[in-house]
């Protein structure tokens, strides 16, 4: 086996966090990634960081995908990976996608997440990235 590769379909949690009330890449991304082979799970709008970590343990994803417009990403990621680390989701691959100044990239990979996609990022490479880097948690 590869590395990175899992013997499973990958499971992916797309997350909209906060106050943010617009969903629609969110869901064109989740459709892009089920078209790609992948287990879907979308939270809808408004969802806490707690709501968000629970989901991530109840459903057992390989990948967590936040998508945040609100420019609340340094308030909100940092709460979110803190309570995936306390639900023992510390090797979950954890992506973030939305309006991010490429400033807050460093201090958002510092943090632990893997992967920042801005406006315009290609499907394509969003899913090879996927596949390429989610990784089953052992038990």
């Amino acid at each position: 086996m590869v590395m990175g590769e899992v013997s499973h379909k990958i499971r992916v949690l797309i997350a909209k966090p906060g106050l943010d009330g617009h969903d629609r890449g969110a869901k064109l991304i989740a459709r892009v990634l089920r078209d790609a082979g992948m287990e879907v799970i979308y939270t809808g709008l408004h969802q806490t960081p707690e709501q968000i970590a629970k989901t991530a343990v109840q459903e057992d994803v390989d990948v967590v995908g936040i998508s945040i417009l609100s420019g609340a990403h340094m308030a909100l990621m940092p709460r979110i990976m803190e309570l995936l680390k306390q639900e023992g989701m510390q090797d979950v691959l954890v992506v973030v996608g939305g309006i991010i100044p490429p400033e807050d990239v460093p201090e958002l990979k510092k943090m632990g997440v893997a992967e920042v996609f801005g406006p315009g990022s290609s499907f394509e490479k969003i899913v090879e990235y996927i596949k390429q880097n989610a990784k089953r948690r052992v038990a």
